[in-house]
């Protein structure tokens, strides 16, 4: 993930703070050296972490700080503050038209993501705002971007307009008149891009502008371009007037100084973060939520929002009961792994949690070949073997190893599987740690998850 580096090298100079019982203002000039080239090594421009780092230094030599108690939670503190007020202080929404569709202007260079993200963008404010977007192909030059564009509006069912190798302006005008007389509330233009910024480029730009006159002009950067992406930015809001960025790859091994100098080189916000290749993996972007993520704080108000989107309440509820009652069945388990599936990147919900769990817990992974198996196993089975599995004997088990193309070691591995989450849950409905998760183990292979590394000894569930 982005920033990762950065994280370690921040938290490397507060634990030597940390370590200290009295602060001077020598010690906070010393650890300010170091933050520095931490945001250096992470790509942030050089007139940004001067900015920064002085605002800092000024508020931590300050007597409040240097006599306080705890002066190292206090720079901490400080450095928290200064990160969000750099990142935007507070995050922003698109502004929707009291009348009409909302025209939201998609742009970027060539390779940013332009398309990919501007999809997942629309199927955002479908799912998460109940918007009926309307993804409009502008792109008439580069080879099967309309195409592209079709392919997953399908998969996101958000429908596509394409007028094929039109003037790019008459297809905007038309889509808007379209939107407008089908009741679409949110038009998203995906425009042409290019390997690099040109006349030409802007030029069209500017007349799709002119002709449909955008609520919101989005532009598309990749996080893994580092300053390039600050340049692009800058150059985009000249020519145009930008209302903000929509980042990309930011799951990527970015050094992260793009998120951290776009909003102090241009004065536009970050409004939305593309955090994975799936098209869900799209999220608004909080400046005091990241900034919290790089000192290692975690972000456990994304990491509720990502379960809530995943949650179904009516189910949560019946398996409650279920529990309850200990009729916890194969159909459930199964059910409970589509769930957990459905909240997406591992890795990234543990990214999210605070100070060392993230890091204790790195690596674990949710093996989709694994659940994909379960799965089949688990349809093999008669209704009645699922209710109860006890009924399953080696000659049934053979029946459903077969059914499904699997072996009966197969079988047997998804029974042991769901004794131990049917242990687990009993023991979780009751408020008890099961026997021996006292300092949270090893999962082993729960449901298809693998490396899950605890807080205490390493010992893995067999």
């Amino acid at each position: 993930m982005a920033f990762e580096g950065l994280s370690e090298k921040l938290n490397a100079a507060f634990r030597r703070l940390r370590g200290k019982g009295r602060i001077t203002e020598a010690d906070v000039r010393e650890a300010m050296k170091e933050v520095r080239l931490a945001l250096l090594d992470a790509d942030v421009s050089y007139s940004v972490v001067k900015d920064f780092v002085a605002k800092v230094t000024e508020r931590a030599v300050g007597t409040d700080v240097l006599e306080s108690l705890t002066p190292a939670q206090q720079i901490i503190k400080i450095v928290n503050e200064e990160l969000t007020e750099l990142m935007g202080g507070g995050s922003e929404k698109i502004r929707f038209a009291s009348k009409g569709p909302t025209v939201i202007m998609m742009v970027g260079l060539q390779g940013a993501g332009k398309t990919t993200n501007g999809a997942k963008l629309a199927g955002y404010l479908k799912s998460s705002l109940g918007k009926r977007p309307l993804l409009v192909a502008c792109d008439v030059y580069r080879p099967a971007a309309i195409t592209q564009l079709q392919v997953v509006g399908q998969q996101l069912d958000i429908p596509v307009f394409a007028l094929g190798q039109v003037n790019p302006v008459q297809i905007a005008q038309h889509a808007v008149r379209h939107a407008r007389e089908n009741g679409f509330d949110t038009v998203l233009l995906d425009t042409a891009g290019r390997l690099h910024i040109d006349e030409q480029l802007m030029e069209e730009l500017k007349k799709i502008k002119a002709a449909v006159t955008p609520n919101e002009i989005l532009l598309v950067v990749d996080a893994m371009t580092g300053q390039d992406a600050v340049s692009a930015a800058s150059a985009f809001d000249g020519a145009l007037g930008i209302d903000g960025v929509l980042l990309t790859k930011l799951d990527g091994d970015a050094r992260g100084g793009a998120a951290l100098s776009i909003r102090a080189a241009t004065g536009k916000p970050i409004k939305f973060i593309g955090t994975g290749e799936k098209l869900d993996m799209i999220e608004t972007f909080h400046p005091d939520r990241m900034a919290s993520r790089i000192l290692g704080m975690g972000d456990m108000l994304s990491l509720i929002e990502k379960a809530e989107q995943s949650f179904d309440e009516k189910k949560a509820a019946e398996l409650e009961e279920k529990l309850k009652k200990n009729r916890f069945t194969l159909t459930d388990y199964m059910e409970q792994m589509r769930q957990l599936r459905k909240m997406g990147d591992l890795n990234q919900m543990l990214s999210m949690f605070p100070g060392q769990l993230g890091k204790q817990m790195a690596g674990a992974q949710i093996d989709d070949k694994m659940l994909n198996r379960q799965e089949a196993v688990i349809l093999s089975m008669t209704p009645k073997e699922r209710n109860n599995p006890s009924l399953l004997d080696a000659s049934r088990k053979r029946r459903v190893a077969a059914g499904c193309g699997l072996e009966v070691a197969d079988v047997n591995r998804l029974l042991k599987q769901y004794e131990m989450m049917l242990q687990l849950t009993r023991s979780l409905s009751k408020g008890k740690m099961p026997l021996g998760m006292g300092k949270m183990p090893q999962l082993g292979k729960i449901g298809g998850m693998s490396k899950m590394h605890g807080f205490g000894r390493k010992k893995r569930l067999k």
